[in-house]
């Protein structure tokens, strides 16, 4: 039949993706193999999942399987499966396009590389099946959706253009045609037999479906070829964890992760009891680039008896969780369990909770090193379950690693911040902002370290959330260096606290609405003045975040401390008892409120102000 046909040109970033890759070197060029074989199982897996409510959709073809055919004489090596297919419509929105975010970044880590594409860019950016363009000049591609009476014919050549068509296919499911280029003086050649067997076992071995290569029957046995399988297809997660080496688990890892780096950690473990199931969780290296998108997925795949149910099942693992890769099998669990019904599933409910917990033992359980690398990756990540797991914040706020005004620069846990405060110090002092070179001088700190207390630098957004909800550790308080009464007031002389309160009394009254108070410092001791406020009030931080996110504020007026010995204030403090009205302090208050929305680094709501400020009175020798 004939039907509709067109020729298109490629979205901008497919065309700059294939430019690139094209003309990049390469040093693992089989990649392209263990993608479209990963594409294919994905295929296989999804028509196996729809077919539980819609057993018509396999056509009586159950049989599954990824199948190679190498032609040496015609060098082409083509892919095939029997798994879901694709439309017209998902043909060009599948191939045509790049539905990722990640496209520019992939192109700038490309370029960092030096022009040297390496696998992990490949499979941390989701191109893989561009990828086949490092070994072929051509690409054929031809589909037929389960269901469908159409099937779809793609072909390009990667200059920037390809044909999609409306053509007969006979059978379900997806053929690749990969026309190779001649093989470059040390490259692979992948019409071989013995190079597609090796690069499946390397890569593929553990794909659930039997990769099948046809080979040459023995002579006298008839002239049809014989099926080989190529791989194990042996589910890795349900073996006993001394029958798995090391390389087995690298490679299992990289095939459903899809990235080629070892991974950090794992965590196999079999669950008996109440509950049964396997769980094969590994730790990535380093950050996979969707971790802060919100179209990100999650990396857990749920099977029931070794047959997938869920491709990213968000509701066996919270959140905070979401970096982990692997597998779960349950034998409790239907085939035909909907996202919907997981929800309210008391077996789901179970397995969640044993593996939070047995992730959380075993981070805690990690060397120093490994955890530290850990904790640079993902320990952003991780804090998110301080406020959004309480039934798990003492194991979480136990893992938790922060700078302190003490440790130069070394991260310290909670117990470790515990064991070195203080004789008759009862509170856990830190301090929340967006910058850690700006906490370290932030000028809250100036008499907390002054009198030799260390305090927690709280330098991501997320931190604010933390201490919001670990109000407590280990009997110990957590307090706000810019927050309440830091108890460390001296006793006033009454005669000299009443002047300063009328001088006080009167930069507020200069000052109005903008400030809640102006007070006595207790925490200055270097700086002329800093923002706090009480211990229900908002930190500077969260003031700053709320307004950056478009909420109104009914009240964001914060605290103006002063202190009373530096040379500004004591000279301010002058011309207010020789005249009260004196012009000159109402520009001394200015300058003291940006001053300390300055040290705090906060914006200011008149730069340029401030600075003619600061210059009028450098001018006359003020200050």
């Amino acid at each position: 039949m004939s039907g509709k046909k067109s020729t298109r040109k490629f979205k901008t970033e497919v065309s700059e993706i294939l430019d690139l890759i094209i003309h990049s070197l390469y040093s693992h060029k089989e990649i392209f193999l263990r993608e479209l074989i990963s594409n294919a199982s994905d295929a296989i897996d999804k028509l196996k999942f729809m077919a539980h409510t819609d057993p018509t959709l396999t056509g009586g073809d159950s049989e599954f399987a990824i199948k190679l055919v190498a032609d040496k004489e015609a060098s082409t090596l083509e892919v095939s499966d029997n798994g879901i297919g694709m439309t017209f419509e998902e043909v060009v929105e599948n191939i045509g396009t790049i539905a990722h975010s990640g496209t520019s970044e992939f192109v700038e880590a490309l370029k960092k590389a030096k022009n040297t594409a390496t696998p992990e860019l490949i499979g941390q950016f989701g191109v893989g099946f561009y990828s086949a363009f490092m070994v072929a000049d051509k690409i054929t591609l031809l589909t037929r959706a389960a269901g469908a009476d159409t099937g779809v014919k793609w072909e390009s050549e990667g200059d920037g253009a390809y044909t999609v068509e409306e053509v007969d296919k006979p059978e379900r499911g997806t053929r690749i045609i990969l026309h190779l280029r001649p093989p470059a003086e040390g490259d692979e050649d992948f019409t071989d037999q013995w190079t597609l067997r090796k690069t499946i076992k390397r890569h593929s071995d553990f794909v659930a479906y039997p990769i099948v290569m046809d080979l040459p029957a023995p002579a006298g046995e008839g002239e049809d070829a014989k099926p080989d399988v190529l791989n194990s297809m042996k589910a890795i997660w349900s073996r006993p964890k001394a029958d798995v080496t090391e390389e087995e688990y690298s490679q299992f890892y990289k095939h459903i992760s899809h990235d080629w780096t070892d991974p950090l950690s794992r965590l196999h473990m079999k669950l008996e009891g109440t509950t049964e199931f396997d769980a094969l969780l590994f730790i990535p290296a380093a950050r996979p680039i969707d971790l802060f998108r919100a179209d990100r997925k999650h990396g857990v795949k749920l099977y029931s008896k070794r047959v997938l149910i869920m491709e990213d099942c968000k509701e066996l693992l919270p959140e905070y969780l979401r970096f982990l890769r692997g597998v779960v099998d349950s034998s409790d669990l239907s085939l035909n369990v909907s996202r919907e019904i997981l929800q309210e599933n008391r077996v789901l409910r179970a397995m969640k909770k044993t593996l939070v917990r047995k992730v959380l033992d075993h981070l805690a359980e990690m060397s120093t090193e490994d955890y530290a690398k850990f904790y640079g990756e993902f320990g952003i990540v991780l804090k998110e379950g301080v406020h959004s797991d309480p039934e798990n914040k003492e194991k979480i706020a136990n893992l938790l690693r922060y700078p302190t005004t003490a440790s130069e620069g070394a991260l310290v846990s909670l117990d470790d911040y515990i064991t070195g405060m203080r004789d008759g110090q009862e509170e856990i002092y830190y301090i929340t902002g967006d910058a850690l070179d700006t906490l370290v001088e932030n000028p809250h700190l100036e008499k907390l370290k002054a009198a030799g207390y260390a305090v927690l630098l709280m330098a991501d957004p997320v931190d604010e959330f933390v201490a919001g909800a670990l109000t407590e550790y280990k009997g110990k308080t957590l307090k706000s260096a810019e927050l309440g009464d830091l108890g460390l007031k001296k006793e006033e002389d009454p005669e000299k606290k009443g002047k300063y309160e009328d001088f006080l009394g009167k930069l507020k009254a200069l000052l109005g609405e903008r400030v809640l108070d102006v007070a006595a410092s207790e925490r200055l001791t270097d700086s002329v003045s800093c923002l706090s406020g009480g211990s229900d009030h908002m930190s500077g931080l969260m003031i700053k975040m709320l307004k950056a996110s478009g909420h109104k504020l009914n009240d964001e007026r914060r605290i103006l401390e002063i202190n009373l010995d530096h040379p500004l204030a004591v000279k301010a403090g002058k011309i207010f008892d020789s005249n009260p009205e004196d012009p000159s302090l109402a520009e001394t208050a200015e300058l003291l409120l940006d001053l300390a929305l300055v040290g705090e680094g906060a914006r200011l709501p008149n730069p340029a102000a401030f600075a003619k400020r600061v210059a009028r009175m450098a001018a006359s020798g003020e200050g």
